[in-house]
């Protein structure tokens, strides 16, 4: 019997979206981890097959009793290979883990921006069959550097560093898990931060125009990548 993947949920509203439907797609079984619920989180990798990190609005360098037990985590799945898949903050936890570093990016970055794969092999392997560049979405406002031994697979002109690969070790720093209702969801919960739209920050009305057809485009990234990170799982 395949042995679950565990999620790990850092806040209500950022769920394992898109990442849910492929995983039930591939008969693959996770358990999700509630972190913002007070779930506990696991001492060891004993009984899973690989880590989800989800996003969440805190900072990795926040004093968060969770944080070190995850970063732990993170280190002893990299130490045998185990996949481990990060987004957005959870992208950070990994960095970190890692030995990268969280820093503030030089923009917030709200909203659907265009990311384009790296000149590197890493992203050769990772984004195979898609187009150069890509529509995706973001909200952030601090971003991650590139561990040792890891290759950039993912850029754009807001945050250099929009995903990173090594191993079977994937972080995003871009939302790939969004669907239509969540990207309504935190337009709603979140308007404090984009009440004042410029740069790289948009308005609801821009984020949540043409939306289906945005996500449908975003989900065929996710495809491509999940699918990748799923191999070993899968195997």
């Amino acid at each position: 019997m395949m042995r679950p993947l565990y999620i790990f949920r850092h806040i209500a509203c950022e769920g394992p979206g898109y990442l849910a439907e492929v995983l039930a797609r591939h008969n693959v079984p996770s358990r999700l981890i509630r972190v913002d619920a007070g779930d506990r989180v696991p001492d060891s990798l004993e009984g899973c097959s690989g880590l989800v990190f989800m996003g969440g609005s805190m900072s990795v360098n926040d004093p968060l009793p969770w944080v070190e037990q995850e970063l732990s985590l993170i280190r002893a799945a990299r130490a045998i290979d185990m996949p481990v898949l990060g987004h957005c903050l959870g992208g950070q936890l990994v960095s970190k883990a890692l030995g990268g570093e969280i820093t503030r990016n030089p923009v917030k970055e709200i909203g659907w921006h265009p990311v384009r794969g790296s000149n590197t092999a890493g992203a050769a392997r990772w984004l195979a069959g898609l187009a150069s560049q890509n529509t995706l979405f973001h909200w952030h406002g601090e971003t991650f550097s590139i561990p040792t031994g890891a290759e950039v697979i993912l850029e754009n002109d807001n945050c250099a560093h929009q995903a990173f690969a090594i191993g079977n070790t994937l972080a995003l720093q871009c939302h790939v898990e969004m669907t239509a209702p969540m990207v309504s969801e935190w337009a709603a919960l979140y308007q404090h931060e984009i009440a004042n739209p410029a740069g790289a920050v948009q308005s609801a009305a821009e984020m949540t125009s043409d939306l289906d057809t945005r996500i449908r485009e975003a989900q065929q990234v996710a495809d491509v990548l999940y699918e990748h990170w799923l191999e070993p799982v899968l195997r």
